[in-house]
């Protein structure tokens, strides 16, 4: 308006005599702003007159100032700015009537009394304004400024602007501007911004210092906000951006708070603030679901696509899409300003001085543009991560919600793998796609300025500079297309890799007790091999890249140095300076433009991913019926139900099922194995496709899986499940899960942390949490799939009495079970085979009625023949009445413990808890770090020649310039020194050579990455698979997989490249100051202390960066275990009706994760923004030195090639220090791989001088000579002194309460863990003596928790390629499996999917049997190898164990006393002791014997039957 408008003609009327009457535009433009700002004073003049009418009968309501905090502060904001623009509209009116009034010497003509009007009318105005916003916003804090004054605001800035434009045309036409005007347009602009931001940024602040306080002291609130968990610190309410100033947003001060905490001390999570709401995944997920189901559509007809996709992520992030968009516009027409001037600022050292000031006019252009540059720059590049933040997790929380609803078919078309990489990789690679988002539509505008440039300096030659750009960037397009089919060859073999690697370290126990580790390591490495054959093609083609980027300035820069010599264009030195400065810039838009286009289709690709994840088959939210409880007397009711798991129904697994549940029923299932016993639990639950019929239930439910879902964390925080605690409920769950006894032998009782799968407790254990976590859950309907399995016979009957007859007596109980004995108590059983309800009724009903029962049972009582010997009367009184006997049966366990039998294991060792916090490194990354990557490949050999070759390079860089500049005349008046074609053809030569250089720096430098990428992914995976069996168990699965994706892939792709990078530009800092000085030597005085100011800025924020980078690597793995956990325990999380519980943890993990990751990014633009403050400062220093010295004192040219040099000065000084940052920073992955190539090996695999025949062992002899066993120096043995020798050839069986010992003893016979003191003689040899895989290869074991590999029947019954096709079918027939896999259409090779989920828990554990028929060692063990199969399977597998085995030494720890009945010997320990060994016969006998006791409670349970 008139007052950003009004100095223009102020300065040209006054010294011309003010005769500006015909001056028409300037008259209306005056006339104009006087109207409008007396319009403004009305509307102003007449709200306060309303507003105090309204309020005056408010006492005390009207009062100016009080409040604090940030909306106070923008309200003081804006009314200094008001009236500083008052004040300035005073002294105007003051000076206007002394010119008009005759004190100028002039007169009043008609446009001194519109000037003077506008000059009054504006003083009023903002006068008038300044009082009203302190009248009416002094006291509030929390109200926007009204949206007509915002827009005032907003205009009167833009109008300012075009003032100073004004001005700026008029100085540079040789007219002279007063300076007062000059300062009135610097206040308005300045007064204009501040309104401006204040308008429409300072908003609903909220104060500063409850957000330092609580960071500076450590401590502060520690109420989160709601729905914040645990993990969440003090800070985590508050956001340091949103209640951030005006200032303290533009120069990134915000950040200072949580810099000066991260360099007084380590940064933890809990120091890092919380994000803005709109950052949060609570505040994203709403609306980008709207978004999304508004364009993708809704109901059944819904799709998916990456377009709709990127479509709802735009809707959702629009403003930063548009401020961004903003911002990148600025910055690229600032960075076009100083090549444009580089001419001007050479004809000016040249003496062209056509008007006053024009130097000083022209420093002050360069300078502007700086600033200007720099803040866009700075606040376009966070504001894009801020919006590639908020995209990554909006896509994670859309696709974890969806994972928990997918059909089952939908989940085994994805493995875990796959999902995984979805959150991990593709939603990763579309955040970071935000960088790139605004390139296609600024890479023509960055060409089309610099067209416009070159055609100003060179004329027509700009035409050939176009071709030669054009011919860049097509040259670009072959790598371009190559890298990205590289590219994505490389990461379907990282697929492929990392589900192999994570399907390993979920079953690296049963690998290592086998000895096939080291196989499975082979298969790695050739997938590695497979993988690494596409990096090193990408690696390798990014060289020629490389080459374009760095050698597009010259080849540019020739061509139109070519057509100049052609056309007869004369070269100018100021010319020249400008085409090369061109150059320079044009190199970014020639780079990103084949980058961008990549990076889009590699986005495509990740949205194409997620869409069709997005897009999978959900469970019908129509399978099942649910009423609410209460409504109805049955409460199960399955009516004509047909269903399969398979999508063809011609061969349904469930069909013609029909039954019905009363509240309150108990209803028994049992069948062989495979006959749908588990499948009709999932009909109930709504998990199996319905093909046809109906089926309802009435009141909530709760599902215990037949393999335990437990997940990683506290017991307590398991079995409460998201419920409060009721502690007088709690204990009697534990009371009637047989718990409490288990919690007081761990060490710290239910706050114990469970491992990953629960590896650190026994499989009862796990099971019983399960069961503990349904107890407590007070359901209506409970769903039990074989729960006693896992328990020894004592804990199963407890359980049954305690739990299904006890605490769940009035609920509606369907078990699936194996027992015979828990039959009886059934209202109902439903005896299933073939996928049908063969029989059902009550016990004694259907006894008779069929046969398909008849041989349940009769399998059952022929088990039980053994035990005809025994007084079961007695035995049953005895056990009842005796104490001695009750405490026995208290404590008799046959359950299988792993680690932590009754101790801890050696990852408890130093802080108690299994699995702790992922360690991280504190503090400086060790110069041993760097150091340790340089010498891998080649001792260190290539690194002199890749700095060699930069230094070359730099060097014929800038001797290419610098004989362009001083070859080139100054102006065509000049004698140029050489012949243009000389011109022309030295500089081709320097450019070839330096060509030359970056080319051969660029193989050098992708041949050592290469080379050392593959040695250290081979030694960090030969140190884990050699890690001892303890590091895994301590260990999460997530934090190794993190190391062998996200890590690695660093070191594949970026960390050589940035070190190179850290080197190239030091260089490059060192050439320019190198031509600078040459110029202007006392530059340095500036430069030194400036570049030790930015050294110092660096140091200052790297404490906090690196450790912020650090927890950002921290905080990815448990996004991707919770969400691994969460798909695997997906149907148990919908039967519990904890969804949402769910995806509010998952929410809470995304936050932790984003906030370090937020705040990292913030932290890295302050840095920056200092530093390209800075360095603008040693430019402008340079400017004004240069412009200020005598005309010809110095080679213009020269000086313009400093100037050239200096306009990437602030850029590069910045990135020297910004590359050593972010080095830093990456160089953390190769910290975190070398730091698990140190992890403690187990011993050798193999000894060189053992005497082991090819037959060993030959006999099959144990002895065990005072063996002492324990799991740390400082705990407790757990063996103590066993001696005991297992006769070769003989069968023993081994008893034992839990924590006796064990499996403490099979983990020593496999040197799991060494015995302390005393030996272990297989065959007269110490097995200490021999090597790891010469021991366990000889050995064989069927473990409790069976094992299938993804793959085929064959790859899992010979994951090593050892036998014949008829030997693989000879030992499927004898493990009762041949049928089963002949029906299948493609036999042995007939798929097994992840986990083996599409055979059932019975079918894989005959496959582990069929494993060791193959194998047929000479010493078996059997770890529950029968538990999960029925009776009558059970005696098939005992009859062909007893065969194939005749003569093989067989251990077995078993929960059937059957199958412990038919050994030979038997073992009984108790407390590391062997407390009774010998015959079951003879220990039967004698009827005080503890093993007597312990059958006689069994035969007394069983006999009911």
């Amino acid at each position: 308006m008139p007052l950003a408008a009004a100095p223009m003609p102020l300065a040209a009327m006054a010294a011309s005599g003010r005769d500006d009457g015909d001056d028409v535009p300037l008259f209306f433009l005056h006339a104009a702003g006087a109207a409008a700002h007396l319009a403004v004073a009305v509307a102003v003049a007449a709200r306060m007159v309303f507003g105090w009418w309204c309020r005056r009968g408010k006492d005390g309501e009207v009062r100016g100032g009080g409040g604090g905090g940030g909306g106070f502060r923008w309200r003081w904001v804006a009314a200094s700015a008001t009236w500083v623009l008052g004040g300035f509209g005073v002294i105007l009116a003051a000076y206007e009537g002394y010119l008009g009034g005759g004190g100028g010497g002039g007169g009043w003509s008609r446009g001194a009394v519109v000037e003077e009007a506008d000059a009054a009318a504006r003083a009023v105005a903002w006068l008038l304004l300044a009082a009203y916003l302190q009248y009416r916003f002094g006291w509030r804090r929390e109200e926007r400024f009204p949206a007509p004054l915002r827009l005032w605001w907003a205009l009167f800035l833009l109008l300012s602007v075009l003032a100073v434009a004004v001005h700026a045309v008029t100085g540079l036409d040789g007219r002279p501007v007063p300076a007062h005007s000059w300062a009135l347009d610097a206040v308005s602009v300045l007064a204009g911004v501040v309104l401006l931001f204040a308008g429409f940024l300072g908003r609903r602040e909220p104060g500063d210092s409850a957000i330092e306080e609580p960071l500076l002291n450590g401590s502060g609130a520690s109420a989160t906000a709601a729905g914040e968990n645990n993990s969440n610190n003090c800070a985590a309410d508050a956001s340091m951006f949103t209640g951030a100033g005006f200032l303290s947003v533009l120069t990134f001060s915000w950040m200072g708070p949580l810099l000066a905490v991260g360099h007084r001390k380590t940064l933890d999570l809990d120091d890092v603030p919380g994000l803005d709401p709109g950052d949060r995944v609570a505040g994203l997920l709403p609306p980008f679901k709207t978004n999304l189901e508004a364009l993708a559509g809704d109901g059944s007809g819904r799709k998916v696509t990456a377009f709709t996709l990127s479509k709802a992520l735009v809707r959702t992030v629009w403003w930063h899409v548009a401020v961004t968009a903003f911002y990148a516009l600025v910055y690229n027409v600032s960075t076009y300003v100083g090549p444009y001037l580089i001419d001007s600022l050479v004809q000016y050292l040249n003496g062209d001085e056509r008007y006053a000031s024009k130097g000083q006019l022209l420093v002050l252009a360069f300078i502007v543009a700086k600033v200007f540059e720099c803040l866009s720059q700075r606040h376009w590049f966070f504001r894009l991560q801020q919006a590639g933040i908020r995209a990554r997790s909006a896509l994670v929380a859309v696709v974890y919600q969806k994972g928990l609803v997918l059909s089952s078919q939908s989940r085994q078309s994805r493995t875990s793998g796959e999902m995984i990489n979805i959150i991990s990789v593709d939603a990763d690679r579309v955040g970071l796609f935000s960088w790139y988002m605004h390139d296609l539509w600024l890479v023509p505008l960055q060409v089309g300025m610099a067209l416009f440039i070159l055609y100003s300096t060179l004329g027509l030659a700009s035409l050939a500079a176009l071709g030669a750009t054009v011919v860049v960037m097509l040259a670009n397009v072959p790598p371009g297309q190559m890298q990205e089919k590289f590219q994505q060859k490389l990461m379907d073999c990282k697929d492929v890799r990392m589900k192999a690697t994570s399907e390993i370290l979920r079953n690296m126990r049963i690998l290592k007790l086998q000895g096939w580790e080291m196989k499975f390591l082979s298969k790695i490495i050739d997938l590695r091999k497979t993988e690494t054959n596409w990096l090193k093609k990408y690696l390798y083609t990014s060289t020629i890249v490389t080459f374009v980027f760095w050698g597009a300035p010259t080849f540019v820069a020739v061509v139109t140095f070519i057509a100049c010599m052609l056309m007869g264009i004369p070269l100018e030195s100021g010319k020249v300076l400008s085409a090369l400065a061109t150059f320079r810039v044009l190199q970014e838009p020639i780079y990103n433009l084949p980058d961008t286009i990549s990076m889009l289709i590699q986005t495509k690709v990740s949205l194409d991913r997620i869409a069709s994840f997005l897009c999978l088959e959900e469970l019908p939210t129509d399978a099942v019926l649910k009423l609410p409880s209460g409504s109805s007397d049955v409460a199960i009711e399955v009516r004509n139900g047909c269903f399969s798991w398979d999508a063809s129904p011609e061969v349904p697994t469930l069909k013609d099922l029909n039954f019905q549940a009363q509240q309150g029923m108990r209803i028994a299932v049992c069948g062989t194995v495979g006959s749908g016993k588990s499948s009709l639990l999932s009909c109930i639950l709504g998990e199996i496709p319905k093909l046809s019929g109906e089926v309802k239930t009435c009141g909530t439910m709760a599902y215990v899986s037949q393999s335990a879902w437990i997940q990683s964390g506290k017991i307590q925080d398991n079995i409460l499940f998201g419920k409060q605690m009721d502690n007088e409920k709690y204990d009697r769950v534990l009371e009637s899960c047989s718990l409490k006894k288990d919690l007081e032998i761990l060490p710290f009782g239910d706050q114990t942390v469970i491992g990953e799968r629960g590896i650190n407790l026994s499989g009862g254990q796990k099971q019983r949490i399960q069961i503990a976590r349904a107890l407590y859950q007070d359901a209506d309907i409970y769903l039990f799939d074989d729960p006693f399995s896992a328990v020894d016979a004592h804990t199963g009957s407890h359980l049954f009495k305690e739990c299904l007859l006890g605490e769940l007596a009035s609920k509606t109980v369907v078990y699936v079970t194996h027992q015979i004995e828990f039959l009886p108590a059934a209202d109902l059983i439903l005896v299933m085979k073939g996928g049908r309800i063969a029989q059902a009724g009550k016990y004694d009903e259907i006894l008779g009625s069929g046969e398909e029962f008849m041989e349940l049972v009769g399998a059952h009582k022929d088990a039980l023949t053994a035990l005809d010997a025994i007084d079961v009367t007695n035995g049953g009184n005895e056990a009842s009445s005796s104490s001695k006997t009750a405490s026995l049966a208290r404590s008799v366990s046959v359950e299988k413990k792993d680690k932590q039998n009754g101790k801890e294991d050696d990852a408890n060792a130093q802080s108690g808890q299994l699995v702790q916090e992922e360690e991280r490194e504190k503090g400086r990354v060790g110069f041993w770090v760097y150091w340790k990557y340089l010498t891998l490949a080649y001792r260190g050999a290539l690194v002199p020649f890749i700095l060699l070759a930069q230094i070359l390079f730099q060097v014929l860089q800038i001797a290419s310039n610098y004989w362009m500049a001083w070859a080139a005349p100054v102006s065509k008046d000049v004698e140029p020194p050489v012949s243009m074609s000389t011109l022309i053809y030295v500089y081709v030569a320097l450019a070839f050579g330096s060509s030359l250089c970056i080319l051969v720096r660029a193989l050098i430098l992708v041949t050592a990455a290469y080379k050392t990428a593959t040695l250290l992914f081979n030694k960090m995976h030969m140190s884990i698979f050699r890690a001892p069996m303890s590091f895994f168990d301590s260990t999460p699965s997530g934090r190794i997989l993190n190391r062998a994706s996200t890590d690695q892939s660093e070191v594949d792709t970026s960390i050589a490249y940035q070190m190179g990078s850290v080197a190239f530009s030091i260089i490059q800092l060192v050439g320019i100051i190198a031509v600078m000085s040459q110029v202007a030597w006392q530059v340095f005085v500036v430069f030194i202390p400036v570049l030790a100011a930015c050294f110092w800025y660096q140091r200052y924020y790297i404490d906090t960066a690196r450790e912020l980078q650090r927890l950002v690597g921290v905080c990815k793995a448990p996004i991707i275990q919770h969400f691994a956990e969460s798909i695997t325990g997906s149907t148990t999380i919908r039967s519990f009706g904890k969804e949402n519980q769910f995806v509010s943890t998952n929410s809470h993990l995304m936050d932790a994760f984003s906030r370090p990751k937020f705040y990292n990014a913030a932290a890295m633009e302050w840095l920056c923004f200092r530093l390209d403050m800075l360095s603008s400062l040693t430019f402008a220093f340079s400017l004004i030195f240069l412009v200020n010295l005598p005309t010809g004192l110095i080679d213009p040219g020269i000086s313009g090639l400093a100037v050239t040099y200096g306009l990437n000065l602030n850029m590069l000084q910045a990135w020297v220090v910004w590359s050593m940052c972010n080095l830093e920073n990456k160089i953390i992955s190769v910290e975190r791989i070398l730091q698990y190539m140190s992890i403690p090996a187990e011993p050798p695999l193999s000894v060189q001088d053992d005497k082991l025949t090819q037959d060993w062992p030959s006999e099959g002899e144990i002895m065990l000579n005072n063996v002492h066993v324990r799991y740390a120096p400082h705990l407790p043995f757990v063996l103590k002194g066993l001696t005991v020798t297992f006769p070769g050839g003989m069968k023993t069986g081994i008893v034992g309460r839990t924590g006796s010992g064990k499996s403490t003893l099979i983990q020593a016979l496999f040197r799991i863990i060494d015995p302390t003191v005393g030996q272990i003689l297989v065959d007269s040899i110490d097995i200490c003596t021999i090597g790891l895989h010469d021991l366990r290869s000889r050995l064989s074991i069927i473990p409790q928790e069976p094992t299938m590999f993804e793959g085929t029947v064959r790859t899992n019954l010979d994951p090593i390629g050892e036998y014949t096709d008829s030997q693989i079918w000879e030992a499927l027939d004898r493990c009762q499996l041949g049928d089963e896999v002949r029906r299948k259409e493609l036999r042995l090779d007939s798929p097994v999917i992840e986990n083996g989920e599409n055979w059932s828990v019975g079918q894989r554990q005959l496959v582990c049997l069929g494993r060791v028929i193959l194998k047929r060692s000479k010493i078996l063990v059997l770890d529950e190898a029968t538990a999960s199969v029925d009776t009558a399977t059970d005696n098939l597998i005992q009859k062909t164990l007893r065969q194939q085995f005749s003569d093989a030494t067989v251990i077995t720890i078993a929960h059937r006393i059957t199958s412990v009945l038919d050994s030979d010997m038997v073992l009984l320990l108790d407390n590391g002791v062997a407390v009774e060994r010998d015959t079951p016969t003879r220990l039967l006998e004698d009827k005080s014997s503890l093993f007597s006791k312990l059958v006689a409670e069994y035969t007394m349970r069983s006999t009911h039957t």
